[in-house]
């Protein structure tokens, strides 16, 4: 089995990607694009799915400490009731875990520093990548060619790997909702880890961090393409009826810390998440909406499940096979739950049927609703050593 890899694309699922493939005996480069990785973003929720991925792959301790356990929280009505609430410590004893919060860019620190920094090339987009013979993938990065025995494309929703790849396919589309989000610049008092409220085609959501701070989003139904001068204004204009710990949150955020972006996923499935020796992962193989908050485990379990696959099988390509066959039905099946759980979530605008909703959420035993979480948080990683 050949030895060499690149992985294009830097971000949690790529450097995972990385992590395994190099305990399992691989030479990588993991060409960035980016030239000063500021690892721009907000915050994240890592569920036991994607902490057992960190654990396999010797990061999972450093990822803990600097998280927080999200223990009190739940579901919310604009006016502060609740419609279900979170017990992390049912979590734990079920999975071993509560949901865990934690920046973005505190989890990027911790996935390169598993890396050699020789390991990473800073600042070269790949243009292009094809097969060029048998057993070679041959990635070019301006100047700079690389020859490798395995490609693995983990270059984001808008991929181009991809786009090469699969020129036929829709790519991603836009799913309806747009998302402004920010880590608050001080500590706030909350009396929960983890909230969400949903409105009518809106919802507000915090997680609490280890040093005080916060992390809040808020998702609207809004035509794609749509901006606003000062988010923050509007988004006081848009909650300001909603309950606290909502306006403490926007106090406490710096108007250029506001992130904006439309929420795209890939809704039409792909065929095969691989072609020849050359990998898909992560977003580039099944961006999702992130109503279950799913998208970063699922590219942790990918690269576990590549890597072990690879690992297991006597070639390239019979590892290939096995990771298509074990991370395609089950990435997209959590896609499709991702894309239902936002339509009788977050954009749901009916007045009649939110009221349905909340009556049905209001009534459902809160084991039942442990039992859907649990779906996707049971999966456990195939092990590297």
């Amino acid at each position: 089995m050949g030895n060499t890899a690149v992985v294009v694309g830097g971000g949690i699922g790529g450097l995972a990607a990385a992590i395994g493939l190099r305990r399992t005996g691989w030479e990588l480069t993991v060409v960035e694009r980016a030239s000063i990785l500021e690892d721009a973003g907000a915050g994240i929720s890592l569920a036991a799915n994607g902490l057992r991925a960190l654990d396999e792959l010797g990061v999972g301790e450093a990822v803990r400490d600097a998280s927080r356990g999200q223990y009190r929280g739940g579901t919310r009505t604009p006016e502060g009731g609740w419609l279900a609430r979170m017990d992390g410590a049912v979590l734990e004893k079920a999975v071993g875990t509560p949901i865990m919060g934690i920046p973005r860019s505190t989890l990027h620190r911790l996935l390169r520093e598993a890396l050699p920094a020789e390991a990473m090339l800073i600042g070269s987009e790949a243009g292009s990548v094809r097969q060029a013979g048998p057993g070679t993938v041959r990635v070019g990065c301006g100047d700079t060619v690389l020859d490798a025995d395995l490609v693995v494309a983990a270059d984001g929703i808008g991929s181009k790997v991809r786009s090469l790849l699969f020129p036929a396919h829709p790519g991603p589309v836009y799913s309806g909702s747009t998302v402004l989000r920010a880590i608050t610049e001080r500590a706030v008092e909350l009396r929960t880890d983890f909230e969400l409220t949903w409105g009518r085609g809106a919802e507000f959501g915090h997680i609490a961090f280890r040093d005080g701070r916060a992390e809040w989003h808020a998702v609207l139904n809004l035509p794609a393409g749509t901006r606003f001068a000062d988010p923050l204004t509007e988004l006081r204009r848009w909650f300001r009826n909603w309950h606290d710990p909502i306006p403490a949150l926007f106090d406490a955020t710096r108007p250029a810390a506001v992130l904006h972006h439309d929420v795209k996923e890939i809704r039409t499935p792909l065929p095969s998440y691989t072609v020849g020796r050359i990998a898909l992962l992560g977003d580039a193989a099944h961006a999702m909406t992130p109503h279950l908050g799913q998208g970063a485990c699922q590219a942790l379990e990918d690269a576990i499940t590549l890597a072990a696959a690879l690992a297991a099988e006597p070639t390239v390509e019979a590892g290939l096979a096995r990771y298509d066959a074990e991370r395609r039905p089950r990435s997209q099946a959590v896609a499709r739950a991702a894309r239902q759980a936002g339509r009788m979530g977050q954009q749901l605008s009916h007045p009649l049927a939110v009221t349905l909703r909340n009556t049905a959420m209001r009534l459902t035993p809160s084991h039942l609703a442990t039992r859907m979480i649990l779906r996707h948080h049971a999966w456990v990683p195939p092990q590297l050593n």
